[in-house]
């Protein structure tokens, strides 16, 4: 945030405003105080003009009464030397007018010759006419149109007594003054005025800074601390400077961070909590916003889907997950609710269930979805698998059923009676029961094995004396073409097994081994010895097996040659209870072979159990 400039901050305005009411008030009594002073000189000067009119009108009244032979002076001689002893100072004019309207007197020198002349100034006339102004004076201010300067005009009654002792009207003076002098002085004040408000100003404005400043400090302080607090820091606090409203909102503003960092607390503990049971989960999280755009990811999502989360964030889920064939709309999620996609590629393969749930606000509108991702892959192929199990072993007990009704059928029908076909029938059907057992047992060791309850009998025997004793009883029932060749260690090879599980491995192999044997084959036997194990191998000269096919061998049900299988008996689960057995005893167990050259199945025994180890 950048940082306000003195002329765009609240001092400044406040300074301003300070600023500009001291003017507006300075204004006011400017205003008020010249207009006062400018009455009140106007004033005295009236004042001072009518004291001296009154003494002046007396003597006029004197000189108006009296008696005058012909050798006295006129009385405008007489009134001439009044007014030249009278001086009312420059700028004064004062003219002597009697009721005939006649100028008997004036006081300019150069104004002489206009005295006896009749004075046509309507306000005398009128004035003479009603015997004199109402008032004692009559004054008012009049402007020079040329020179702009101002005069006051005022008006005395001369008034005498008559023979019947009332007052009469003997005369008007006319005085007209000018003011220039008081407008000068009332200039000067207002310049002095003028001198002393803009110090005035000067001061209040540096005052008004400090006030404003002082007013503001705790603003800026505020200010400060809200831009720590949006960090995320809450440790410190505003320093309350009074009791004001500035110091309460400073007090409201410590709460306030107060209230916040105990929110930050909360949501920091929750955050973290999320984070953490986000980050242990082994499915994978999505958040999506109200569009469907990613907001965020864990990390086995991204281990799910191949992708980071920096990478997808603000890309839509639609895309992401391929989901453009079976949702068109993000709001479809709603009613989808779950599905499962194929995220497989050359290297691997990989189903994912996506489960999807709708995150609402306070107003419970959609603010956004969540989608849990789970990989599937390892259930689903367990599925397949239990379905295919569940197939293959309606297969294969239907197969003997269903020889085993048509045989029985037969003999219902008479068949029993023949002599040459009855215990041929009873016979076939006596091997197809036989086969159903077998396969029952099988299943039910699978069951067994599958389940925890499952135990081991421990041994520590030598193994190479075991697999002889094994290898003897094959021989003693072999077909006469077929042949056996030992290549085993003639000292001990001490190993801990369960002896039962272990012969029924090898008696599982070797069967196979001679089933596809073919006439003359020969069926070899090696037992290689290390620190750590045992590698046993039993090797045909059969037919073979296809190299993709090799891992399936040992899978439940699974045969190279469906029909062959069948006819000697077989079940299908032999090497799939060989592989449960070995890797019961931590070993392993596969398969190498060449179309056409025969099949080696290898195992391993490790030699470091100790006996009464559990499994």
């Amino acid at each position: 945030m950048n940082k306000i400039g003195f002329f765009r901050s609240v001092s400044l305005k406040l300074v301003v405003v300070y600023i500009l009411l001291l003017i507006i008030a300075l204004l006011l009594i400017g205003v008020f105080f010249t207009n006062s002073l400018e009455n009140q000189l106007i004033k005295n000067t009236q004042t001072s003009l009518t004291s001296n009119m009154e003494w002046l009108e007396q003597s006029l009244v004197q000189e108006f009464e009296d008696e005058r032979s012909p050798s006295d002076p006129t009385l405008e001689e007489d009134i001439a030397d009044l007014l030249e002893n009278y001086s009312e100072g420059e700028g004064t004019k004062i003219q002597v007018i009697d009721t005939q309207r006649q100028l008997v007197g004036t006081s300019e020198l150069g104004d002489q010759n206009s005295v006896g002349a009749r004075v046509t100034d309507n306000n005398i006339i009128q004035a003479i006419t009603n015997n004199g102004f109402p008032s004692t004076e009559k004054s008012n201010i009049v402007i020079d149109k040329e020179s702009g300067d101002r005069t006051l005009k005022s008006f005395y009654n001369i008034m005498g007594t008559d023979s019947n002792g009332e007052s009469e009207l003997l005369g008007l003076i006319y005085v007209r003054t000018s003011i220039e002098p008081v407008y000068s002085q009332l200039k000067s004040t207002n310049i002095i005025f003028l001198q002393a408000t803009f110090i005035a100003l000067i001061f209040a404005a540096f005052l008004g800074i400090l006030i404003a400043r002082a007013i503001t400090k705790p603003i800026k302080e505020m200010q400060k601390q809200a831009r720590v607090m949006a960090t995320g820091d809450f440790s410190k606090r505003v320093n309350v400077y009074g009791e004001d409203e500035i110091g309460q909102l400073a007090r409201t503003f410590n709460h306030m961070n107060d209230e916040l960092r105990q929110a930050h607390m909360r949501t920091e503990g929750e955050r973290r909590k999320l984070s953490s049971v986000l980050s242990h989960m082994s499915d994978g999280v999505i958040a999506t916003d109200r569009n469907g755009a990613i907001t965020l990811m864990n990390a086995p999502a991204e281990s799910l889907i191949g992708r980071s989360a920096d990478e997808v964030r603000g890309q839509f889920l639609i895309e992401v997950l391929n989901l453009n064939e079976k949702i068109v709309d993000i709001t479809e999620i709603q009613e989808t609710g779950s599905i499962i996609i194929d995220m497989s590629d050359d290297d691997q393969y990989l189903l994912l269930r996506c489960n999807f749930s709708i995150v609402q606000d306070e107003y419970e509108q959609i603010s956004g979805f969540i989608t849990v991702i789970s990989d599937v892959t390892e259930q689903e192929q367990i599925d397949q698998e239990r379905r295919e199990f569940v197939s293959n072993v309606s297969h294969e007990l239907r197969t003997p059923l269903t020889t085993m009704r048509s045989y029985l059928e037969a003999l219902t029908d008479g068949a029993w009676k023949d002599e040459s076909i009855a215990p041929h029938f009873l016979d076939v059907t006596q091997q197809e029961t036989d086969r159903m057992i077998r396969l029952v047992n099988d299943l039910l060791q699978l069951s067994r094995m599958d389940s925890s309850n499952y135990t081991m009998e421990w041994d520590r025997i030598n193994f190479v004396d075991f697999f002889h004793h094994v290898i003897d009883r094959f021989e003693m029932n072999k077909r006469e073409d077929i042949h056996f060749e030992r290549y085993l260690p003639k000292e001990e090879a001490l190993a801990t097994i369960d002896k039962d599980k272990i012969m029924q491995v090898l008696d599982n192999v070797i069967s196979n081994a001679i089933k596809y044997s073919p006439d003359g084959g020969t069926i070899r036997f090696r037992v290689r010895k290390d620190s750590q194990k045992l590698l046993v191998s039993i090797s045909d000269e059969g037919m073979g097996i296809a190299y993709e096919k090799l891992d399936k061998i040992f899978e439940r049900f699974y045969r190279t040659d469906k029909a062959r299988t069948r006819k000697l008996g077989g079940t299908g689960l032999g090497l799939a209870i060989a592989k449960d057995l070995i890797e019961a005893h931590h070993g392993v167990i596969w398969a190498e072979s060449k179309e056409g050259r025969g099949t080696t199945v290898l195992f391993t025994i490790p030699l470091n159990r100790k006996r009464g180890e559990v499994r």
